[in-house]
């Protein structure tokens, strides 16, 4: 058991390969995506859950979409927005592969 913690620790300080938190990623967050998910965890940290209720935050907050640009957050807006910016990481991530 201990060489296999030993394995874990090397590969963790293993520099060679990209950060664990970008490892997915094919491509940097945008400054819109940046400022929407430091917006949406503002507003889950009120304890909101429901979409409706994280979408209300967010149009109280005026926030703009990184993809539409609209700040009247609605629940499909909320989701629409979702799908398309992982849509889009999706299609970085399969040019661009791991770690971009």
């Amino acid at each position: 058991m201990d060489a296999f913690k030993d394995r874990l620790s090397q590969r963790a300080q293993d520099t060679s390969r990209p950060a664990l938190g970008h490892q997915s990623c094919g491509r940097a967050l945008t400054d819109a995506e940046m400022a929407f998910a430091e917006a949406m965890m503002e507003v889950y940290g009120t304890g909101v859950t429901e979409a409706a209720d994280l979408a209300s935050g967010l149009a109280d907050k005026g926030v703009k979409g990184p993809v539409s640009g609209r700040s009247d957050w609605t629940a499909d807006l909320l989701e629409e927005e979702l799908k398309a910016i992982n849509a889009d990481l999706d299609a970085a991530y399969q040019e661009h592969g791991y770690g971009a």
